[in-house]
């Protein structure tokens, strides 16, 4: 397991100031080996940007801010604010348009190596295999997710999460939003996939049991676990995580007595082959 954080990022080069206002942190990439890249964005209010991702699925949850988002093919516009996580793909050339200063993350498949510039449409070069599929553009909002009784509890009574994006909506991995209360601890062991975890908000720890490392949790970090990784998760405050699967669930596992959910498909190799 390891640990990322902004500081991190920036001292290996991997934060990106494309526009005044605006900044990306590449936290997760192809050389991570998690079958996934992860970018944590602050995008400046008024920023309007035409978009065309050909060689990837791209899936961005938006945090804080507001904005729209529209399907350039179809003329179909969605209202973006928090919680809204709008999905796009191969198919989806669309404009990305923001009214206030904007916090979003965004999850590639296949992963980006990190240091990519969108080309004249809006695109970045190929990094791997698609997922193939003739799905277009889709949009889901958290609020109307909880509404439909879509909210788990989960971690053995630990944790509640919104499992946004599963293994059937096929664009190479899931995202689940999960909260855990003040005081909540929880020992899990990913043994067939690989998880990616971004603290939005709150304060915990997290132990590798195998080496007995600890390292503190705060916003901003990201700790990333796979099959070889029995941890111990204890929240010293209500925690707000974000945390990408792959291979994605299937979306109703629960935890068994080790913290392990059901196999789901092909298991990533992990940094360096692991």
């Amino acid at each position: 397991m390891f640990t990322r954080a902004l500081e991190d990022l920036a001292a290996a080069g991997m934060v990106r100031t494309p526009g005044v206002g605006t900044r990306s942190g590449r936290y997760l990439t192809a050389a991570d080996g998690m079958g996934f890249s992860y970018n944590d964005n602050r995008i400046a209010a008024g920023s309007e940007m035409t978009l065309w991702y050909k060689h990837h699925w791209e899936a961005n949850l938006i945090l804080s801010g507001r904005g729209t988002v529209t399907d350039l093919t179809s003329g179909h516009d969605w209202a973006l604010g928090p919680g809204v996580l709008y999905v796009v793909g191969p198919h989806d050339r669309h404009r990305l348009t923001l009214i206030d200063d904007t916090h979003l993350v965004s999850v590639f498949c296949p992963p980006l190596r990190g240091d990519e510039r969108h080309d004249a449409d809006g695109a970045y070069p190929a990094s791997g295999p698609a997922p193939r599929t003739s799905r277009r553009m889709f949009v889901k909002r958290a609020d109307r997710m909880r509404a439909a009784g879509h909210e788990m509890t989960v971690a053995n009574g630990q944790a509640r999460t919104l499992r946004m994006l599963t293994k059937a909506d096929d664009v190479g991995f899931g995202l689940s939003d999960v909260h855990f209360t003040p005081g909540a601890e929880t020992t899990l062991w990913y043994k067939h996939h690989w998880e990616a975890n971004h603290v939005i908000a709150g304060t915990g720890m997290v132990t590798d049991l195998t080496t007995g490392q600890s390292w503190t949790l705060e916003p901003g970090v990201s700790y990333n676990v796979g099959p070889k990784d029995r941890h111990r998760l204890r929240a010293e405050t209500a925690m707000h995580l974000l945390s990408v699967f792959c291979p994605p669930l299937a979306g109703r596992e629960q935890h068994d007595a080790d913290g392990t959910l059901a196999a789901s498909g092909p298991v990533p190799p992990g940094p360096e082959g692991e």
